[in-house]
């Protein structure tokens, strides 16, 4: 499964099948956290065989199954949110690959004392629910990629492309409150995209932004812009 086919094929899980990882699975996701939390500047960590994270009255009755998640973490920054969201949707990406089932969550989780450590300065931006589903997924009404970019006769084809697979990108509540800008080449013949967020009262922005640009890149291709 290429990285676009696990956008197409994902969808956010809440039901999951009690079995444990494959230690294959495991080794996987260990080593692409431990380059993540490199790459990005992260404390994200795997928590196995754990219960009690999602389950209760903060689970609010969505979750069920849950065994495994992912705590994302990092120290505090006015751009944490955007690099969870970024490093955080390559692990559910990959998780896709493996053919496990992820679904984000905000609010909808509990700290679970002695399954994760935190250093001074640090918090949990969110937690990541993980493992084999059991959960059909539902289809959801997204924006067209008129309403969140200026897509037209005019731009590259790998434009629409990158902000058709934005779109299929996990956002709190579904919101989708990101939009996606082209910039015609200037003297330098290079490319450039414009990312942003809109207000919400929900919140999740940022992290919705680093989602949305993830998907963008693979998408319209790296090699065809650069972030403006």
């Amino acid at each position: 499964m290429t990285l676009l086919e696990a956008i197409q094929a994902r969808h956010s899980v809440r039901h999951y099948v009690s079995k444990p990882l494959t230690e294959d699975i495991v080794k996987a996701v260990q080593e692409k956290i431990e380059e993540y939390n490199r790459k990005g500047n992260l404390h994200i960590q795997l928590v196995l065989n754990e219960r009690k994270g999602f389950s209760g009255m903060m689970a609010y009755g969505s979750f069920s199954g849950v065994e495994n998640y992912l705590v994302m973490a990092g120290e505090k920054a006015d751009d944490l949110d955007e690099r969870v969201g970024y490093y955080g949707e390559q692990l559910v990406l990959l998780a896709q690959q493996l053919g496990l089932g992820t679904c984000w969550a905000g609010l909808s989780y509990r700290k679970v004392k002695g399954t994760y450590n935190l250093v001074p300065g640090e918090k949990i931006a969110c937690m990541i629910s993980l493992g084999y589903p059991n959960d059909p997924g539902r289809n959801i009404k997204r924006k067209s990629v008129e309403a969140v970019s200026n897509v037209s006769d005019s731009t590259p084809a790998w434009f629409r492309a990158g902000v058709e697979a934005a779109l299929l990108a996990p956002t709190a509540v579904n919101q989708q409150k990101f939009s996606f800008e082209y910039i015609a080449p200037q003297g330098d013949g290079i490319s450039r995209v414009k990312a942003d967020r809109g207000f919400s009262l929900i919140g999740y922005t940022k992290m919705d932004l680093g989602i949305a640009k993830l998907h963008f890149e693979i998408g319209a291709g790296k090699e065809n812009f650069e972030w403006a």
